[in-house]
């Protein structure tokens, strides 16, 4: 498939990598780079030999943000009917997907990243959700995944003043994995990705379905799929394996069975 908007490649066994591709426009989110991106995400997670995603940007953008232009003429009736702006950011991958930031990832580009599984950034990374300044507010999960993140009080902060975190304050405050220099941040990101690549890739994706319905559930709820979760993942044969290999003392092959 030809894109307009995206970059897309395979940089390491198992790896796929999009990269937002609208450099005039500071990498701005507009539908149809979405469209894009979710269909590049797609494929990979349709790809038996993909098994851990990357979203970047450049250096000086991740995404600065919604593309204000293309939102001025959408009407109510619109965004009801259509819903786009919510369905963009409502990632159903079952692989895991780690976004690389650096610079700017502003609005709808901090959203992208908190959609994401982990976050990887550069030490020039700045986040934040100044959609206030245009008597609008985060519709893309801010005002909820951003408040799991970083708690009430300055998730209030950041979205009523325009607060802006730096890549140090983004790890504090449990945003972001890890911090690199802007030279290293992406190469750091694809050994990270090559990490979870390179295990079983029924264990990784069941993991990822607990890990995420703590946010959705309660704790009871929550324990009852980790607990399903963890008989499926007896029924594989990579536990048969990786039980065998850790006692045999050798690496496990996995089949992702």
């Amino acid at each position: 498939m030809t894109y307009e908007h995206i970059l897309v490649e395979t940089p390491v066994e198992g790896v796929g990598v999009v990269r937002l591709n609208r450099p005039q426009a500071l990498n701005a989110l507009n539908n149809a780079l979405m469209r894009e991106l979710h269909a590049a995400l797609t494929a990979f997670d349709n790809d038996p030999a993909i098994g851990c995603m990357v979203v970047t940007g450049s250096d000086k953008a991740f995404a600065a943000g919604a593309d204000i232009k293309e939102m001025l003429g959408i009407s109510p009736t619109q965004i009801y009917m259509t819903d786009s702006v919510s369905e963009n950011f409502a990632f159903r991958y079952r692989k895991p997907i780690i976004a690389a930031v650096s610079g700017f990832a502003l609005g709808g580009g901090c959203e992208l990243a908190l959609a994401c599984d982990m976050v990887v950034a550069s030490e020039t990374a700045v986040f934040g959700q100044p959609e206030i300044n245009l008597g609008i507010l985060p519709g893309g999960g801010g005002t909820q995944r951003l408040t799991r993140a970083v708690g009430k009080a300055l998730a209030m902060e950041i979205m009523l003043t325009d607060r802006r975190l730096s890549a140090q304050e983004a790890l504090h405050y449990g945003i972001v994995n890890r911090v690199y220099p802007a030279d290293s941040y992406f190469d750091e990101a694809i050994k990270l990705a090559s990490k979870v690549a390179s295990l079983s890739q029924v264990a990784v994706r069941l993991t990822k379905d607990a890990v995420n319905q703590a946010f959705e559930t309660s704790l009871h709820e929550g324990i009852e799929l980790e607990k399903r979760n963890f008989w499926l993942a007896f029924a594989s044969e990579d536990k048969h394996e990786g039980m065998s290999a850790f006692a045999e003392k050798r690496k496990p092959v996995w089949k992702h069975k």
